[in-house]
């Protein structure tokens, strides 16, 4: 196993490939075939997303999004006695069980704040605080 990140294999294609842009551009006059990129590929590849995003259950992702709008600490969304409390009313016993059997995959979702959802595929991802 390597110690270098993703990001460092990634700058180091980058290199590579302005190096053989600029060596095509020189030698027969003409730019490289670049698809008319405007915005450098390092600022695109910050943006997206990671490939393995959690896949969790449409109502998990509902109590994700309620959770985070009241602003709740990740901890209190652990507390379904609390959370019942305060008027989450979707909570019921089969997601309860799916976060406690697949926490590490809530609490990712829970801090990525983006998710795939299990059911459609589709990519949920929420505003970022302002």
């Amino acid at each position: 196993m390597s110690n270098e990140t993703k990001r460092d294999v990634f700058k180091k294609l980058a290199e590579c490939y302005a190096e053989v842009s600029d060596a095509y551009t020189y030698e027969t006059g003409s730019p490289y075939y670049r698809e008319n990129i405007t915005t450098p590929w390092n600022i695109v590849y910050d943006a997206a997303l990671p490939d393995d995003l959690p896949v969790i259950p449409k109502e998990v992702g509902e109590y994700i999004q309620w959770g985070k709008s009241y602003d709740i600490q990740l901890y209190m969304m652990y507390s379904f006695k609390f959370i019942h409390s305060q008027g989450f009313k979707k909570l019921t016993d089969d997601v309860e069980s799916w976060i406690i059997s697949s926490s590490n995959a809530f609490a990712r979702a829970w801090l990525d704040g983006v998710w795939s959802v299990e059911e459609t595929g589709e990519i949920v991802k929420l505003e970022a605080e302002r």
